[in-house]
């Protein structure tokens, strides 16, 4: 099964109703999806079979409030299966680094404990993301692609262990780029529109 990582644009005041209510992350990486907020509501609010057997009644919710949403608010993208190999440009590293750079992969807050396909959503503030546009401002695609080092990142097992097939057949550097491109302009209309962000593997 396939690990894409995708990207959620929320403003500041979401983000800290999102920490604060976690299931409210389903109303922004699946809100067509009713159902799965509905889900983690009646998970987190319920008692547990053991609970109901004994006579323990459901604990009184912690709904904060659903999401107030503005314009700008859920634009997303994705970096299909290139986020761990954008991760290894970016700071050499199978799942370590430096802050701001290592945000793909940690360095940002979970959302709660709950599951969005491969463990918790991340979130980054508004203030936090441009950090992130402006280190990875500094970085040229250049210089970007001289970090490309198959070998290693077999070594290292960055997802999806692609790295070293002939170029002629599968162009893996260039995928990385076209998601790179992808992945800076998504950070600058953030930026600009001084916006948080929401990231999750699924």
């Amino acid at each position: 099964m396939s690990m894409c990582l995708g990207i959620v644009t929320l403003d500041d005041a979401n983000i800290a109703r999102v920490l604060k209510d976690p299931p409210l992350i389903w109303r922004v990486i699946a809100p067509d999806d009713p159902e799965r907020y509905d889900e983690e509501r009646r998970a987190a609010s319920g008692p547990s079979l053991f609970g109901r057997l004994f006579g323990r009644r459901a604990a009184a919710e912690t709904v904060t409030d659903d999401l107030h949403l503005a314009d700008g608010e859920l634009v997303s993208t994705d970096l299909d299966k290139a986020w761990h190999g954008i991760h290894y440009l970016l700071t050499g590293t199978a799942w370590e680094g430096d802050p701001p750079l290592n945000f793909l992969v940690g360095g940002d807050r979970e959302v709660g404990s709950i599951d969005v396909g491969y463990g918790p959503a991340r979130v980054l503030t508004s203030a936090e993301v441009k950090q992130v546009r402006d280190a990875l401002e500094d970085l040229s695609d250049e210089a970007l692609r001289a970090r490309f080092r198959p070998d290693d990142m077999m070594k290292k097992q960055i997802y999806p262990e692609i790295w070293d097939r002939d170029p002629k057949d599968d162009d893996t550097l260039g995928y990385l780029m076209e998601n790179v491109s992808q992945l800076r302009g998504f950070l600058n209309q953030a930026t600009e529109e001084k916006r948080g962000i929401v990231d999750y593997i699924s």
